[in-house]
């Protein structure tokens, strides 16, 4: 009999960002050998409450509301984790960040006569001061008692494994990163005529991001240079009156929402990928757009010096630096053979090391198999 798995996600499909990647590749990969329940905050009154994703039975709790929902989740899963356990014989819960919906998992233990088995999976990027400082401490503190009864710690970085260490973890600590379809991206360059050179970044548009300081960057680039912007977030308005006021419109193009089946394609019609991070867990975007072919610049913060290595796999500027930014930017555009060895360099690690395929495999044989 295939044992049964738990997951605890605040968000999941058809909300998505990297954490929800991260579940669904490992878990369509691990479906025949694994079932897999999955409890999160609804968020929205057209899903239904209980809906198969592939090799996931997904369970919806609340009532529509994206604030509600993820107040409620903590109890409301709990609730339901109960009453689910009454069903099946979980092996493990596995919870995905430290952040609402783990909440439950760690309240069902609280209240049952049996207590099931803890992963969680770290693949925050907000930084260590975000944790510290925001609601008063609150947040910090819920890390604290998460990883007290947490059996098996695994994070997308080093970065966040170490940071475990610091929030007082002393258990098994797994590093699992995230990955990238490589299959999928690796697909053919597209063919341009147009004379721009397209700078892309995939992101919300919030402020540990720092899109605001490649908008700015522009001002120091030939007009030639463009920038697209895919994704949305609280700073979008703010970031078009920012372009607006350098007179950039016909430069900055703000393609909202993209779906992730879409990014290949996407990228396959840009030259230089970036983001300018002031904070990072691990950054799917970057290994996406490595494998997609294109150099990728970048900050040497969180757990992007993982795949990143300056000069070999990509470049690293300076946090906050528009002028560097551009300097980087004019760099890849002068020298062909850089951008080549870049280019090259983080296709055969991206092949080496982060196809899902790789991933699945680690998180079966290392973690799964070892606490099952």
């Amino acid at each position: 009999m295939k044992k049964r798995i738990l997951i605890f996600s605040t968000s999941y499909y058809p909300f998505v960002g990297g954490a929800e990647v991260a579940v669904k590749e490992i878990t369509d990969r691990l479906g025949g050998e694994f079932d897999f329940d999955l409890i999160v905050a609804k968020q929205d009154k057209s899903l239904s409450d209980i809906q198969e994703i592939n090799a996931v039975t997904v369970y919806r709790v609340g009532w529509g509301s994206r604030l509600l929902d993820k107040l409620w989740v903590p109890l409301g899963g709990a609730r339901l984790a109960l009453k689910l356990k009454r069903r099946h014989d979980y092996a493990a819960f596995w919870c995905i960040m430290a952040s609402y919906a783990a909440g439950a998992a760690y309240i069902a233990n609280i209240f049952s006569w049996r207590e099931v088995p803890i992963i969680l999976t770290l693949q925050e990027g907000d930084s260590e001061e975000h944790l510290r400082y925001r609601w008063l401490g609150l947040i910090s503190l819920s890390w604290y008692l998460a990883l007290r009864r947490t059996r098996v710690l695994t994070a997308i970085s080093t970065y966040l494994l170490e940071r475990g260490e610091k929030f007082g973890f002393k258990g098994v600590s797994i590093l699992i990163p995230n990955g990238v379809n490589y299959k999928k991206f690796d697909v053919p360059k597209a063919a341009r005529d147009d004379g721009k050179v397209v700078l892309i970044t995939a992101s919300r548009l919030t402020k540990k991001n720092a899109i605001d300081d490649i908008i700015e960057a522009l001002a120091h680039l030939p007009d030639n240079v463009v920038f697209r912007i895919l994704g949305t977030g609280e700073l979008e308005e703010e970031l078009k009156t920012q372009v607006a006021g350098l007179n950039l419109e016909r430069r900055v193009d703000f393609a909202g929402y993209v779906d992730h089946s879409q990014m290949p394609y996407h990228f396959s019609r840009a030259d230089i990928f970036i983001r300018p991070s002031l904070s990072e867990g691990m950054g799917n975007s970057f290994i996406e757009a490595m494998a997609a072919g294109l150099p990728v610049i970048a900050t040497n913060v969180g757990g992007i010096p993982d795949f990143i290595k300056d000069g070999e796999t990509g470049l690293f500027v300076n946090v906050h630096d528009p002028k560097d930014i551009a300097e980087k930017v004019k760099r890849l555009i002068d020298d062909e053979a850089l951008r080549q060895k870049l280019i090259e360099n983080a296709k055969a690690l991206v092949k080496e090391k982060y196809d899902w395929n790789l991933i699945a495999e680690d998180m079966k044989n290392r973690v799964f198999r070892v606490l099952l």
